[in-house]
């Protein structure tokens, strides 16, 4: 099977589209990324995405135009990856522009009819919702695929994601997908962007690997400040974004910030992502373990090498090494979910959400969707 995964997340940079080969295996997938592609969001598509975002308030009307503004996006990048060739489904895991987990309430926007139109094959999405409406949080949805791909029967395993928010699944050795504990620790990229962002009046929209927060010294006060968020404290699960960690967290610390150079904030704020994702591991009994890294995140090595030292001696290594580039991880964990939902699977976890209970995840823009079906339960029957 051919899927194409779309992902777009908090830090607002843009779409990822994963062209992907994928085929199940027993209790577990086969997966093969064949294509990438990353598309930033225009200026004017991520003014108007923050002019909609918290703390601002936006109109139905402006989120009614994202949302067939930014299927265009999801549309183009995913026929990047797919050229002439038609794929047989497309997963989208949309933009989200308001979540809030204890409420079960949560939103993502982007047509995706209009990618159906557009590549002519059936499109998997709205993959929040169904565990929202069990009384979940809607994330971390992903804890499902960490499972399905990266437990070991030898050792335990943290699967981090370091987006606009850093997440983490925690595997015991050869547990089931079920038995995963997953949570979002915190702010990753997210504050660290925006400060930025800021500074440079929007000429820079992050910190290119690490150089202002290598070149910055932590400011200590600062930090601690900025740890007594009750967030860090809360037991999961839970989840977080942009409502609670965005510009106005920042401004809340802005006279401290104010007095710090761009390059001691930016080490700043590298050190809370890396202080709280350890303090979360310690308060969950999960170290040490090999930490098995995705996401921007891993791609600065300032922020890796801060991680590195908090987390040690456990091993910090990058997804690649497992087969799953990080860069796409998140785009191939979305083809996986919309796999599950063509199965009619459930794929959330319960105890990572707080739903009560398992919940086939994800809607149906169909097209051709008997044939496809039918492959599916070929592939599956043959995997058995």
């Amino acid at each position: 099977m051919i899927a194409v995964g779309v992902m777009s997340g908090t830090s607002l940079d843009g779409v990822d589209a994963a062209l992907v080969e994928i085929m199940p295996s027993r209790s577990s997938y086969r997966i093969a990324l064949l294509d990438f592609a990353s598309r930033a969001y225009d200026a004017g598509v991520r003014a108007a995405l923050q002019n909609v975002l918290p703390p601002n308030v936006g109109s139905v009307a402006a989120i009614a135009k994202l949302h067939r503004t930014l299927g265009a996006a999801f549309a183009e990048t995913a026929g990047a990856v797919t050229k002439a060739r038609r794929p047989d489904f497309i997963a989208c895991h949309g933009q989200t522009v308001w979540h809030d987990g204890p409420a079960s309430v949560t939103l993502q926007i982007g047509d995706p009819f209009v990618v159906r139109e557009s590549l002519g094959a059936t499109v998997c999405y709205d993959f929040r919702s169904a565990d929202c409406a069990a009384g979940g949080h809607g994330a971390p949805l992903v804890a499902y695929v960490d499972a399905l791909l990266l437990r070991s029967a030898d050792e335990d395993r943290v699967a981090l994601n370091l987006g606009g928010v850093a997440n983490v699944t925690l595997l015991r050795r050869d547990a089931a997908p079920g038995d995963a504990v997953a949570f979002d620790t915190g702010p990753a990229n997210m504050l660290l962007d925006a400060i930025v962002q800021e500074r440079t009046g929007g000429r820079n929209a992050f910190d290119r690997d690490g150089s202002l927060a290598a070149a910055g010294r932590v400011q200590s006060g600062l930090l601690n400040a900025m740890l007594t968020d009750e967030y860090f404290a809360a037991p999961p699960p839970k989840t977080t974004g942009r409502e609670r960690f965005g510009a106005h967290f920042l401004a809340k610390h802005g006279a401290a910030l104010a007095a710090c150079s761009l390059e001691d904030a930016a080490a700043t704020l590298a050190e809370l992502t890396a202080v709280s994702i350890a303090r979360a591991l310690s308060a969950q009994n999960f170290r040490p373990a090999r930490v098995v890294v995705a996401g921007g995140g891993a791609r600065n090595p300032t922020l890796m090498a801060r991680l590195s030292h908090h987390l040690a001696p456990a091993p910090l290594e990058r997804s690649d090494l497992h087969g799953i580039p990080a860069h796409a991880k998140e785009a191939i964990a979305f083809a996986v979910l919309g796999y599950e939902t063509l199965r009619g699977r459930a794929a959330n976890v319960p105890r990572a959400t707080a739903a009560r209970r398992p919940a086939m995840l994800g809607a149906i823009a169909p097209h051709d969707l008997f044939a496809l079906l039918a492959r599916v339960e070929r592939e599956c029957d043959a995997a058995r």
